[in-house]
């Protein structure tokens, strides 16, 4: 098989989150992936199961590497870009993927060099307790942002949002795995989604950490999918007193991947239209085994 490694949300090569995409894969066994993605490490691999689309979209499964989820953004925008570069010859069409969530449709601007998926329309889940939020993040309950509420939410894999007071905050937070073990047994969402909107650099809009233990990614440098439900939450919430945002979300900085997310989200009379981007850089490729 032919594979090729990207990185996604990226600033430049080396920044962003890694991506393995294998090619022509419909042959490979669940358990097989799934082994595959074990050996490569990477938060998520994706395997593209055929180089001809069905129903106008390229069927995709995606693996972190403790078990397959049914979507996730790095991937997405990760593997559309492959799909571009090797089966349309980079020509700016339309790209559909075909994930067990649903089809998700990506499009690429090439003036802004950047990659969008429009994300499945959000399901709004419980509130948490904040204190229980903090114990589980190692913070003072006081660090939580308390205007706001700790959300369960979906556009597709569910994440447990987390607003903080300050960029101190976010880069104190500490997954305490016990507590987090107990928490994510009542949760739909198994990762943690930190955020504030104080940030490193003056021109981005939030900084953010995703903690995702349960599938085998302690932190994530930039994650599509758990950003998806925050731009649902920051309209659904009118975090910044707008129906309608576009926002920049700096991730990974703490791991030493840091990370660019474009937001685009809008309240509509059918729920919230959700648009997440970014650039992606082609790193390597290979032939395996």
């Amino acid at each position: 098989m032919k594979f090729s490694i990207v990185d996604v949300f990226s600033q430049g090569k080396y920044t962003g989150n890694q991506l393995a995409v294998f090619k022509e894969a419909g042959h490979l066994s669940t358990e097989e992936m799934q082994k595959i993605a074990k050996e490569i490490n990477f938060s998520e691999t994706t395997f593209i199961l055929s180089n001809e689309p069905t129903e106008k979209g390229y069927p995709v499964r995606i693996f972190t590497p403790n078990e397959e989820v049914p979507f996730a953004g790095h991937p997405t925008l990760g593997t559309a870009f492959v799909i571009q570069q090797d089966y349309l010859n980079g020509e700016e069409k339309d790209i559909l993927l075909h994930f067990k969530a649903g089809t998700i449709p990506v499009t690429y601007n090439a003036k802004e060099k950047l990659f969008w998926m429009k994300q499945n329309q959000p399901t709004f889940g419980k509130v948490l307790d904040s204190k229980v939020a903090a114990d589980v993040l190692g913070l003072a309950v006081e660090e939580i942002d308390h205007r706001f509420p700790v959300q369960d939410i979906s556009t597709g894999l569910p994440a447990i949002i987390v607003p903080l007071v300050s960029l101190e905050a976010v880069r104190k937070a500490k997954v305490n795995l016990l507590k987090y073990n107990q928490l994510i047994q009542t949760t739909e969402g198994k990762t943690l989604f930190v955020f504030s909107k104080e940030t490193y650099d003056s021109m981005h809009d939030i900084n953010a950490r995703d903690f995702a233990h349960y599938f085998g990614i302690p932190e994530d440098a930039a994650t599509g999918s758990s950003n998806g439900c925050l731009a649902s939450y920051l309209v659904h919430h009118n975090y910044f007193n707008k129906h309608s945002i576009s926002v920049k979300v700096e991730q990974g900085y703490e791991i030493g991947r840091p990370s660019l997310l474009h937001l685009n989200a809008s309240q509509t009379s059918d729920g919230i239209d959700v648009y997440v981007g970014g650039q992606v850089e082609k790193i390597a490729e290979g032939k395996w085994g």
